[in-house]
């Protein structure tokens, strides 16, 4: 089981750690592809802190963010399931699993990001802002820039069992299941029961509580279908349909009657 995890927007400091190794993350095909990216996100910052903050949409109260982008390369780097924290990753509780669930969790948890393309928890990263939202002077849109790179090395990432989408849009973009690997793709969305409405907080904090109850309960779907059978087993309640064309992945929603 492969899943895919948004970033968080706020992130834990970089820490005291050697600084970042390139070729050591994860995934070793997008290693040019974040090479160029951190090039130009280092330069820019160090360069102009005004149009640096513009391109990375950051607010004035943000603007410390440019300079721990000018200096990424010689920052420390620390794992980066310490690196993002926020609503999901706090429901996730990386740091309080036990020793068995940590190690299903560094082999089947992918986080999207800006910066990197896509990295795992055990992947040992510097703090940095850099969200797949921003368009780059020289490289463009981040999201249009890593789909190429990522076409080429998440199908492999993903193996032959199941994919469990539970990324933003912004994230969804830079990579999109196709052909017999979308047939073993799940979406997740987490809907406000009585509504029918996605709200962001309780949406990102269950996604992290689905995730960590299939890492301690060591539940590991083999297709779409089992997914719902596993969820419901745990006590979710989930809607899920085939799609009609081949080719498609599935959507599966997770119905949430109190808001927390």
């Amino acid at each position: 089981m492969l899943v895919l995890l948004p970033p968080s927007e706020g992130k834990a400091p970089s820490g005291d750690g050697a600084p970042l190794e390139l070729g050591s993350l994860s995934l070793p095909g997008l290693a040019g592809a974040r090479r160029a990216v951190l090039d130009e996100v280092v330069e820019l910052c160090a360069a102009d802190e005004d149009k640096a903050r513009e391109v990375l949409g950051l607010s004035e109260g943000l603007r410390g963010e440019v300079a721990k982008n000018a200096g990424l390369r010689t920052a420390g780097a620390r794992p980066a399931g310490e690196i993002y924290t926020g609503v999901l990753y706090d429901a996730l509780g990386l740091a309080t699993l036990d020793a068995a669930a940590r190690e299903r969790a560094a082999r089947s948890l992918l986080v999207f990001s800006g910066l990197w393309g896509a990295v795992r928890v055990s992947d040992r990263i510097p703090s940095y802002r850099c969200s797949m939202g921003v368009k780059l002077p020289g490289l463009g849109a981040l999201g249009a820039y890593w789909r190429t790179p990522m076409a080429a090395a998440l199908p492999e990432a993903a193996g032959d069992g199941l994919v469990l989408d539970l990324r933003s849009s912004a994230y969804a973009a830079a990579w999109k299941p196709k052909g017999e690997v979308a047939e073993r793709t799940a979406s997740v969305r987490v809907l406000h029961a009585p509504t029918r409405k996605v709200v962001s907080h309780f949406n990102k904090a269950t996604k992290g509580r689905i995730v960590r109850s299939l890492l301690t309960e060591g539940v590991a779907p083999e297709d779409p279908a089992g997914l719902v059978e596993a969820l419901r087993d745990l006590g979710y309640v989930v809607e899920a349909a085939a799609p009609e064309k081949a080719g498609r992945p599935w959507t599966l929603d997770v119905l949430v009657t109190e808001v927390h």
